[in-house]
């Protein structure tokens, strides 16, 4: 079974029913099936065929939607491009994953290789209306490539991560389940669709499950209220820089916003524990959170029905095995921190053309995620940061997240991040990047971090920046934070 049998649900089912909204226009899930249909006719007319890469660098759009369903239909394999990527990073994508075609609205960062063609995707929708709108009879299998989506590439190169039918499926289907997702809901969607969380989590789950979606480009802050109180969504899909946009809107939104809501969900970068009892208190639903990477989908969800712990990605999904060891391959004991080592059908298969990075990934059959985390005694799992991000101080081990927990509590400060820097004597020492709300007291912050932490985790530095670098879907891009030399330490 592959994707488009799942997709079958919708299209056969439920073809009279509106699936999509999207700039003022509205789609039957019989028009989105017979719209990929023509755009799959396109690409195999142009020449291509089940296994090319065809990359795609597009803004969410229809469009974008009719490539990928075109792609799953034909085994052209979907190559997503972040579209804030620019010519260092297109260039490298495209040199690794070895496209056909890229398909590109504007004008592309970089050159195209003299064997890759640049494709518009408004001459192809013109070309797709001459085509007939009937099913292709092309044969997949599950374990057939759907996507290449690359890493962020935060501690190296990017790398091409080969996610299958069957991971796709595998995902989506869990998240049904367990987030109870059905037909009856309308999904608001903000993320955008050439990242996973936007992919694997908000359009695959929406055209299985066959609820009505409103696409958006981008999330607007300015837009939230009328997106939210017109199209009345009873699902939203964020990241936590939206949830904290959205505790900026004036507190008589919040109902608005709030009352036709019965899930929001948070992924992508940690979700700060006080963000989630803030919003809480003003918009009366706790924001669930949970637990990815591109190269697993979902691993872990707080539970729709239970407790949503503050600060925790809750459990491991159905089918997802979890192990937590420390350096030398053992497992850890609750309370204390490891390496996340997950197993599951929702984990790719490897990294394009990269066997040896794909060999030092697994052990023993499980990914290593390079994500550090403790486990409850009841089982519920906290991430403390990265295995890359691990300071080490005088043979002390300081985890920045909880230092950055802590420092966002302060109310004078927006955003933090922490990071160790060398030094002669301790090997390395914490220094903190803030993002300040209003006018900073770093000695009176300091008191406070010497109060509330053991002296060891007490930053040695406090650098005042305008704001932290970031992906596209908020992740904090430590390895770009300036020098201290070149910043105001304070």
């Amino acid at each position: 079974m592959t994707l488009l049998d799942l997709f079958n649900l919708s299209f056969i089912h439920r073809r009279d029913s509106v699936g999509l909204e999207f700039d003022s226009e509205v789609y039957g899930f019989g028009e989105i099936d017979a719209r990929s249909n023509a755009m799959a006719r396109v690409l195999l007319q142009r020449g291509l065929v089940a296994g090319d890469r065809l990359c795609v660098y597009l803004a969410n759009s229809v469009e974008m939607v009719d490539l990928f369903l075109a792609c799953v239909k034909t085994g052209v394999i979907f190559v997503p491009i972040n579209i804030l990527y620019r010519q260092r990073e297109t260039e490298h994508i495209v040199g690794d994953a070895g496209p056909r075609v890229v398909v590109a609205a504007e004008t592309f960062p970089s050159t195209c290789p003299k064997d890759v063609s640049l494709w518009r995707p408004d001459e192809m929708e013109e070309e797709a209306t001459q085509q007939p709108s009937q099913a292709l009879n092309i044969t997949l299998d599950g374990d057939a490539a759907a996507a290449i989506v690359y890493t962020s590439g935060t501690t190296g190169t990017s790398k091409g991560a080969i996610l299958t039918h069957n991971n796709f499926a595998a995902n989506a289907l869990n998240l049904l389940t367990c987030w109870q997702i059905t037909a009856d809901d309308r999904l608001l969607l903000p993320l955008p669709l050439f990242h996973v969380h936007g992919l694997g989590n908000g359009l695959i789950c929406w055209l299985i499950s066959g609820c009505r979606m409103r696409l958006l480009q981008r999330f607007e802050h300015a837009r939230a209220l009328e997106n939210f109180s017109v199209f009345a969504p009873t699902l939203f899909f964020g990241v936590p820089t939206i949830y904290v946009r959205l505790l900026e809107l004036p507190e008589d939104h919040s109902a608005q916003i709030g009352a036709s809501l019965r899930l929001f969900v948070s992924g992508s970068a940690p979700l700060p524990a006080h963000v989630l009892e803030k919003f809480r208190q003003r918009f009366g639903h706790t924001i669930l959170e949970r637990y990815g990477m591109t190269e697993t989908l979902m691993n872990m969800s707080n539970p729709y029905v239970g407790e949503r712990r503050p600060g925790t990605v809750g459990i491991p999904l159905p089918g997802v095995s979890v192990r937590l060891l420390d350096a030398s391959g053992k497992n850890v004991p609750d309370g204390e921190t490891g390496e996340l080592y997950i197993k599951g059908p929702n984990v790719f298969g490897g990294y394009w053309l990269q066997h040896e990075a794909t060999q030092t990934a697994f052990v023993d059959g499980y990914f290593r995620t390079g994500d550090l985390a403790v486990r409850s005694t009841d089982g519920y799992f906290t991430l403390r940061g990265r295995l890359t991000d691990l300071i080490i101080s005088g043979g002390f081990n300081i985890y920045p997240r909880e230092i950055e927990e802590f420092l966002l509590e302060q109310p004078e400060v927006a955003e933090a991040a922490v990071v160790g820097v060398p030094d002669a004597v301790r090997g390395e020492l914490p220094v903190a990047y803030l993002v300040p709300r209003t006018n900073l007291d770093v000695k009176e912050l300091e008191m406070r971090c010497r109060a509330s932490l053991a002296s060891f985790k007490v930053p040695r530095g406090f650098v005042v920046v305008d704001k932290l670098p970031r992906t596209a879907l908020g992740k904090i891009q430590k390895q770009l934070l300036p020098a201290r030399e070149d910043s105001e330490v304070v």
